[in-house]
């Protein structure tokens, strides 16, 4: 499944990418460039403007309406409606910045790319081939994993 998301819809992009999903954002496109990429690429369209969803779905595009307020709501949406586990799987995920799947990277050879406290901390880390940014699951994992709890949470009630 491949998605492309408005540009109201930044934080989700990252969230969906970790998710392992295929996701095109720029806040730089208007809604016929948004509209055209979806049809060419047999993309969902993700949107927070109804007029957009409505000119989408009026052109055979098909195209999803976020009325979610919070992340963990817009991520409960999409799991009812497409069938998304709510579950980051690091051996599949993507950048959040670049959309390209992460590698998996050998301790040693982030030493001098992250901060010492991290590198003495942390055993795994993962990199983006084309952007080059280094992860590793930290201390903001707690929040992740607490907005992906309420997000299932969420689903399950729908």
């Amino acid at each position: 499944m491949k998605f492309i998301a408005d540009g109201m819809l930044g934080k989700l992009t990252r969230w969906l990418r970790m998710l392992e999903h295929n996701v095109k954002y720029s806040n730089k496109l208007d809604d016929a460039q948004l509209i055209m990429i979806a049809k060419k690429e047999r993309r969902i369209l993700l949107t927070r403007d109804l007029e957009l969803y409505q000119q989408a779905t009026a052109k055979g595009v098909d195209a999803f309406y976020l009325d979610g307020k919070t992340e963990a709501e817009k991520l409960a949406q999409l799991a009812k409606r497409f069938n998304i586990k709510l579950e980051i799987d690091m051996t599949t995920s993507r950048c959040p910045k670049c959309n390209t799947k992460v590698k998996p990277i050998p301790k040693e050879k982030v030493a001098d790319k992250v901060e010492k406290s991290t590198f003495s901390y942390y055993d795994k880390f993962w990199k983006c081939p084309r952007c080059g940014q280094i992860y590793w699951q930290g201390s903001h994992w707690v929040r992740i994993r607490e907005v992906l709890r309420r997000a299932r949470e969420l689903a399950n009630s729908y």
